[in-house]
C-alpha cells in the first residue's frame, strides 16, 4: 500500500471541520484489525480484510456500530469538549480544560481506531475525510517536543479530576493517576491501524512524535526517569509502532516499562491496584484494576513472544489459570468489585454487584487472542467466544446509543453505583467503554480464522466469505451458518487448485462438556450427543485432538464440509467456593448464558428451577432483534446479552435450584 500524506489540507483549524465532524455520514462498512507481525507469533490471524461477513447475528452488531454508535460517539466528544481540548492546547481556542477524566483524550483515539478498521475492509472517501479533519485537531494539541496529554498542556496546576495530584505541575509528576502514558498507548494503538488501513502517515507521525519522547525521557540512562505507566496500554502501543518503524527502541522501551513494575529501587511503587507490587514475572495472581491488568498481561504475552521469554510466558500461564479458574463470571466478565474496578478474592463473585467492566472484557479477549496465536491452544478461543457472545456485547444496548459500564449479573431494578445501573445508559463521564467498543466490534472479523503454515484454523463460527493464504496459494472459504442459534455449519472450500492442507475446526468448550477450564463451573449433566462431520456429504471421523477436528487432504475446488454441534440446554452449577451460588443454576444454550427478566415473569421473584424441568427452546424473530428464548412451565429466559433493552426489570443469571421434588 503506497505510504502517502493527505493531499490539500493545510495546518489551520475552523470550525468548518468541527462542523464537518457533525455532520458525520453513517457508515455500511466491515472493517479490519491490525494485521499480525510476520515471524512474532507462531498463528497469524487472517485479516479483516480478506474477511466478508455475512452472519445474521454478527453483521448487525458491527453496522449497528458503523452506522449509529461511531457517529454517535462523535457527537457526544463534540458536546463534551473532547476536540475542543486539543483545540484549547494549541492555542487555536481560549477556555479551560473540558471533561471529567485526565483520559479523555482516548475517546478521540479510540473512534478513529474503530472507524480505521472500517476503512481496511471497504474504502470511504467520506469517513476518511472526517478522519483527517479530526488528526488535524489532534495535530493542533500536540507541543513542539512530542507531548501530547491536553489537559495538562492547558492548565498542568489544574487536573481535570480531583484524584490526580499535582504539585509542582510538571510533566509525568503523578503518572500513577495522570494517564500520560495511556493517552500515549491508545494514540498509538489507533494510529497505528489507521496508517495500515489509508497508508497516510498524519496520525502516525503525530504518534512516532511523541513515542520519540518517551524514548529520550524514559529508561535506566543516565537523566532519564524511571517511572512505570500507572494504567497500562502503552507497552502494546509501542510494539505496534516497533512494528510499523521498525525502531527497536520502542520495543526496548515497552520491555523496560514492563520490567521496572515492581522494582522499589526504581520508582515508587503504585501496588496491586496498578499491577506494581511485584516483578510481573513474580506475579500469580490476577489482583487490581482488572482493565490495567489485561492490557498489562497482553503486553507481556508480546514480549513473551518476540524474545522468547520463558519467565514472562511462565507469569502469563499462572495469572490466567487463576484468572479463568477462580475470578471469572460464568459470562466470561471479571472484576467483581466496583472498588477500584478491581479483581476480588479468589471465589468472590457477587452477582447484584458485580463489576465486570465492559472494558475489561474487551481487554481480556485481545489478550487471549495473543495467548492462542502464541500457542494454537484452543481454551483460549473458549474464553474469547464465552466473553464476546456474553458479558462483551451486552454493554453495548440493540439501538447501539445505550451502553453499560459495569455488566452485573442480578438486577433487583433498584440498584446502582458509580457508574453502574440497572439500565444502559447514553453516556458517562468516564466514556471509555462505549468508544472501546467502537474500537473493537469493527475488528471481530479478524478473530474467526488462523493459519500456521498448511494449518487453517476456524476458532469462531459465523457466515462469511474469506480469501485466506495458505500454503503459497489463496484458498477461498465460505462459511454459512445459523451460529449461536443452532450448531450446523457448511463450508464451502475453493483452493485456487488441488492441494493438501489442514483444516483444523475447533470444538467449542459448551460441546465438549466443559464450561470453561478448570473446576469453577461445570454442567449438572453431559451431552451425549457428539459432532458430525461430513465431506460432500460423506461421514468423517470426528474425533476431536486438543480442541481440535483436524482434516488433512488434498483439497479440490468446491468441496464442502458440513459440521453439526448438538446443541441442548444445560444448567451450569458453581463450585461450592463460591457462596454466592450454593442452591443455583445458570442456564445455557450453545455458547450463550441466559437470564430471566421480570418483563417476561411475573413471577420473578418466585421463580425455581427444578432438577427434573423440561424445558422448551422457541424461536422468536420479534423479540429483541430474533432470539431463541428457554421456555419452561413457569419462566422464559432470554439471552443475557439482551436483558434491560426494555426498560428497568429485575433480572437474574444464576436462578434458585432447590435439590429435592
Amino acid at each position: 500500500m503506497e505510504k502517502r500524506l493527505a493531499d490539500g489540507e493545510s495546518d489551520g483549524i475552523t470550525m468548518k471541520k468541527i462542523k464537518y465532524i457533525l455532520l458525520f455520514l453513517p457508515l455500511f462498512l466491515c472493517s479490519q484489525a491490525p494485521k499480525p507481525d510476520d515471524g512474532k507469533y507462531p498463528i497469524a490471524a487472517v485479516p479483516i480484510a480478506d474477511v466478508k461477513i455475512t452472519d445474521a447475528f454478527w453483521l448487525p452488531i458491527i453496522q449497528t456500530v458503523q452506522q449509529k454508535t461511531i457517529s454517535y460517539a462523535i457527537k457526544k466528544c463534540a458536546e463534551e469538549g473532547r476536540f475542543d481540548n486539543f483545540l484549547i492546547a494549541g492555542g487555536k481556542m481560549k477556555g479551560e480544560v473540558r471533561g471529567q477524566m485526565p483520559f479523555d483524550d482516548t475517546d478521540v483515539y479510540k473512534i478513529i481506531e474503530g472507524a480505521s478498521n472500517s476503512l481496511l475492509s471497504a474504502p470511504n472517501p467520506k469517513l476518511e475525510k472526517t478522519l483527517d479533519s479530526i488528526i488535524d485537531i489532534i495535530k493542533v494539541g500536540q507541543e513542539a517536543d512530542g507531548y501530547l496529554t491536553t489537559w495538562r498542556t492547558i492548565n498542568p496546576a489544574k487536573p481535570p479530576a480531583p484524584w490526580v495530584k499535582v504539585e509542582k505541575g510538571e510533566r509525568w509528576e503523578f503518572m500513577f493517576m495522570s494517564h500520560e502514558d495511556y493517552n500515549a498507548g491508545h494514540l498509538y494503538e489507533a494510529a497505528a491501524v489507521h496508517f495500515r488501513a489509508t497508508g497516510k502517515r498524519n496520525l502516525l507521525d503525530i504518534a512516532l512524535k511523541n513515542a520519540d519522547l518517551f524514548v529520550k525521557t524514559f529508561g535506566d540512562k543516565p537523566g532519564q526517569r524511571q517511572n512505570v505507566p500507572g494504567h497500562q496500554i502503552i507497552e502494546t502501543g509501542l510494539i505496534q509502532l516497533y512494528d510499523i518503524a521498525k525502531k527497536r527502541e520502542y520495543l526496548e522501551l515497552a520491555k523496560y516499562f514492563l520490567d521496572q513494575r515492581g522494582n522499589a529501587k526504581s520508582h515508587e511503587l503504585y501496588g496491586a491496584y496498578s499491577q506494581d507490587h511485584v516483578p510481573v514475572v513474580h506475579q500469580d495472581e490476577a489482583v487490581g484494576h482488572a482493565v490495567r491488568a489485561v492490557y498489562m498481561y497482553a503486553g507481556m504475552t508480546d514480549i513473551a513472544a518476540i524474545y522468547k521469554d520463558e519467565a514472562y510466558r511462565s507469569a502469563i500461564d499462572k495469572l490466567w489459570h487463576n484468572m479463568v479458574e477462580k475470578k471469572m463470571y460464568v459470562t466470561g466478565g471479571i472484576g467483581a468489585r466496583h472498588d477500584g474496578e478491581a479483581f476480588g478474592e479468589n471465589y468472590e463473585l457477587p452477582n447484584l454487584t458485580a463489576y465486570n467492566e465492559t472494558c475489561a472484557a474487551i481487554g481480556d479477549v485481545y489478550w487471549n487472542h495473543r495467548l492462542f496465536n502464541l500457542t494454537g491452544e484452543v481454551k483460549y478461543y473458549d474464553v474469547i467466544e464465552r466473553s464476546m457472545y456474553n458479558g462483551l456485547i451486552s454493554g453495548m444496548s440493540l439501538s447501539g446509543t445505550e451502553f453499560f459500564y459495569p455488566n452485573a449479573l442480578e438486577s433487583d431494578g433498584v440498584y446502582k453505583s458509580n457508574r453502574g445501573s440497572c439500565t444502559r445508559q447514553a453516556w458517562f463521564d468516564c466514556s471509555c467503554c462505549p468508544t472501546n467498543l467502537i474500537r473493537f466490534v469493527p475488528a471481530i472479523p479478524g478473530l474467526i480464522y488462523g493459519t500456521k503454515g498448511n494449518e487453517l484454523y476456524v476458532n469462531l463460527y459465523a457466515s462469511n466469505t474469506a480469501k485466506i493464504k495458505l500454503g503459497g496459494q489463496t484458498v477461498s472459504v465460505a462459511q454459512s451458518t445459523d451460529y449461536p442459534w443452532n450448531g450446523k455449519v457448511k463450508f464451502v472450500v475453493n483452493p485456487e487448485k488441488s492441494a493438501e492442507f489442514t483444516i483444523k475446526l475447533r470444538v467449542p468448550g459448551w460441546a465438549r462438556n466443559e464450561v470453561l477450564p478448570g473446576d469453577l463451573y461445570r454442567y449438572t449433566a453431559m451431552n451425549k450427543q457428539t459432532p458430525i462431520v461430513k465431506i460432500d456429504g460423506k461421514s468423517v471421523s470426528a474425533k476431536a485432538n486438543e480442541g481440535y477436528i483436524s482434516i488433512t487432504r488434498n483439497w479440490k475446488k468446491g468441496e464442502t464440509i458440513t459440521i453439526d454441534f448438538p446443541m441442548q440446554v444445560q444448567k451450569v452449577v458453581t463450585s461450592d467456593k463460591v457462596t454466592e451460588n450454593h442452591g443455583k443454576v445458570a442456564l445455557e444454550y450453545g455458547p450463550l448464558v441466559y437470564a430471566i427478566e421480570s418483563v417476561d415473569n411475573p413471577n420473578f421473584d418466585a421463580i425455581a428451577i427444578k432438577p427434573s424441568e423440561k424445558f422448551t427452546v422457541k424461536r422468536e424473530p420479534n423479540l429483541l432483534g430474533g432470539v431463541n428464548t428457554i421456555n419452561a412451565p413457569q419462566f422464559k429466559a432470554i439471552p443475557y446479552y439482551t436483558w434491560s433493552n426494555r426498560g428497568v426489570n429485575k433480572m437474574k443469571v444464576w436462578i434458585p435450584y432447590p435439590q429435592t421434588q
